[in-house]
């Protein structure tokens, strides 16, 4: 018996007249003899012919769209157009039956908001497998990236008592009977009944815990999954996401900035390096759908030369103060075209913001940094000017933020202070203030939502689209 092969290692290698097997799914059969053949390796097809003349009737009429087929003959150079070698069939086996009349994915184009509904199936259209091969490199590029330069993976909890954010809006985890909560004297929930004897939730965030091990081993990440429980229904919001959270150890903002820098080009040079099919397909996607809109509304430039522009400059760093200048004397702030008009220092950017001075202004990858106190987080380490902390964010082309970081507060003092403004009772996070009791030290790190930068890759537009079975308001399937 022949050796199953991979389409794409097949169409790769070039080579000719030899036998093999391969398996897959129909996408189309034509005229009783030709089947285009996808194994999900490859965005391209295999052309496998089939001798009509002398194959069962009944086994023809087997082989429809969907079904799943093994085939067995020699692969041969191609006499059509559309494929350089073909597979000349001595045998076909249908594995797995298909209806042809109730299969979801004929052979036409499907809207994404169609097969959302029918996410168990997606995965076999050509646009889908393109996203999830790249979603895969993505990761492992990611880890490749970390390891190389000696960083410790660290797996950070998923149930936790603590809010990384402060931000309140956390998925709750209990054991406790939902129609009949045990309560205390005071007639609140008892949760020393609960499994853990303690209220708990689903992490926002594994940033602190990192930081745990990066104030020991040094340089540690995290990737894993985190969950906001916004009832936001926008194109950029999930419930259910990736992190990358990395924690360096004697290591200050411009270190940070320094890494996370380095890591985007690290990824999007690997994409390009071995995903030449899946961002083709995906770039022409994306131009044949923008070619309906509005001149000003498409992306300011084609999903590869947008990846290459990424990597060929040098990001742009500037800070808060200075960004707000620009954007309140620009063309849409003064004409008041940006939907959030830009009138004082202090606002908090929006995505609007962010891209006018990503595509307009500096046409390269922007870093602010020395954000106001106000809109950040209780960790940021607090500059001279007591208004502002050392943080950074790195703008993208097309999507705006894409990384958040910034040097944390290592002084004990300045963190219980912050903490109070915050209204996070230090009782609770007694194990995080001991770092900073003992052996402390300057420190730094950021996260990157994972779906943010597989969008970015992808050049797809809603968040969605870019996780396999994606969980908003309103949506927990599968």
């Amino acid at each position: 018996m022949s050796e199953r092969k991979k389409i794409k290692n097949i169409l790769t290698s070039g080579e000719v007249d030899y036998v093999t097997t391969v398996k897959g799914w129909v996408r189309t059969f034509r005229n009783n003899q030709f089947i285009a053949l996808s194994d999900g390796s490859t965005v391209k097809t295999l052309q496998v012919v089939v001798d009509r003349d002398n194959t069962d009737a009944d086994l023809l009429k087997r082989i429809t769209t969907g079904s799943a087929v093994s085939a067995t003959g020699k692969i041969v150079a191609s006499q059509g157009s559309g494929q350089s070698v073909e597979l000349q069939a001595d045998s076909v086996e249908v594995l797995g039956d298909s209806d042809a009349d109730k299969y979801p994915l004929q052979p036409k184009k499907h809207s994404l908001e169609f097969l959302r509904d029918i996410a168990h199936l997606r995965f076999r259209t050509n646009t889908f497998g393109c996203i999830f091969r790249i979603r895969h490199s993505v990761a492992f590029a990611i880890h490749q990236f970390f390891n190389e330069r000696g960083f410790v993976y660290l797996h950070t909890p998923i149930i936790t008592g603590s809010d990384a954010e402060g931000a309140g809006e956390m998925f709750q985890v209990t054991t406790l009977p939902l129609n009949e909560m045990p309560k205390d004297e005071a007639g609140n929930i008892d949760f020393k009944q609960d499994f853990f004897n303690k209220q708990t939730n689903l992490t926002v965030s594994g940033q602190l815990e990192a930081e745990l091990g990066a104030l020991a081993l040094s340089d540690v990440y995290t990737f894993g999954p985190t969950f906001r429980a916004e009832n936001s229904n926008t194109s950029r919001h999930l419930a259910e996401f990736w992190m990358i959270e990395p924690e360096m150890a004697f290591a200050d903002l411009n270190d940070d900035m320094d890494l996370a820098e380095d890591m985007l080009k690290y990824v999007i040079k690997y994409i390009m390096e071995h995903h030449q099919d899946d961002l083709a397909f995906l770039e022409k996607r994306l131009l044949d759908e923008e070619s309906q809109k509005p001149k000003n509304e498409r992306s300011p430039m084609p999903l590869i030369e947008k990846l290459q522009f990424c990597v060929d400059q040098p990001f742009e760093r500037l800070t808060y103060t200075e960004a707000i200048k620009i954007l309140m004397n620009s063309k849409p702030n003064k004409k008041k075209k940006f939907q959030f008009v830009i009138e004082e220092w202090g606002a908090d950017l929006q995505s609007e913001h962010e891209r006018y001075l990503v595509e307009k202004h500096f046409k390269k990858p922007v870093i602010l940094t020395d954000y106001p106190k106000d809109i950040k987080a209780f960790y940021m380490r607090m500059n001279d000017d007591d208004k502002t902390v050392r943080a950074m964010d790195i703008l993208f082309p097309g999507i705006g933020e894409i990384v958040g970081g910034s040097q944390r507060e290592e002084r004990l003092d300045v963190l219980m202070a912050r903490m109070e403004d915050f209204e996070i009772p230090a009782h609770e996070m007694e194990w995080f203030l001991d770092t900073r009791r003992f052996g402390t030290c300057e420190h730094a790190g950021f996260g990157l939502g994972f779906e943010r930068l597989v969008l970015f890759l992808t050049g797809m537009a809603n968040i969605r689209d870019v996780i396999p079975f994606p969980r908003y308001p309103g949506s927990a399937e599968f």
